[in-house]
């Protein structure tokens, strides 16, 4: 794959793949909690999208697409766990109230408030920026030898003849 099509992958991943991926991990912590809390029964449906959410993660962080992928979902995940700290710290709202519906608006205050937004925005800044990332995993020039192949020791072995010799001299 070419490299400007790497670039143009990534791109389409990092502005998919980081909403879907936090819609999936709110939805699923926020069910999982509510339904603990209700009822005191895990939420099947709950640990199945958190689950899903981490494969995503996983994709986005260690795929051979382009790192503007884990970038693009990077920033947009460290800029939503900043907001907590920036609301303590101004003592202004950031976001709106309810904005989200109430089982995912429950698991973004857990995961937005614990900091694990913040962490998983900045693990994806911080894959992003390994060099072996940004170069393509195109061909490598094959380099040969400039000698030819070593002489083999056997070289001087003329065949079964050679055999029926003494192995001494008498």
């Amino acid at each position: 794959m070419s490299n400007g099509a790497r670039h143009v992958l990534g791109v389409v991943a990092g502005l998919l793949l980081p909403p879907i991926i936090a819609a999936s991990l709110w939805y699923g912590i926020g069910e999982y909690l509510l339904r603990f809390q209700s009822a005191f029964q895990p939420s099947w449906l709950g640990l199945s999208a958190i689950v899903g959410s981490g494969i995503a993660f996983a994709f986005l962080a260690g795929s051979r697409l382009s790192p503007i992928a884990s970038l693009l979902g990077g920033l947009a995940f460290t800029a939503l766990g900043v907001i907590p700290t920036v609301e303590v710290q101004s003592g202004v709202r950031v976001l709106p109230d309810h904005w989200l519906p109430n089982v995912m608006e429950q698991g973004f205050l857990t995961v937005a408030d614990s900091g694990v937004l913040l962490f998983l925005g900045v693990a994806l800044v911080v894959v992003s920026l390994f060099p072996s990332r940004w170069r393509s995993s195109g061909k490598q020039a094959v380099h040969q030898p400039e000698y030819g192949p070593a002489p083999s020791p056997y070289a001087s072995y003329s065949g079964p003849e050679d055999a029926t010799r003494p192995m001494h001299r008498e």
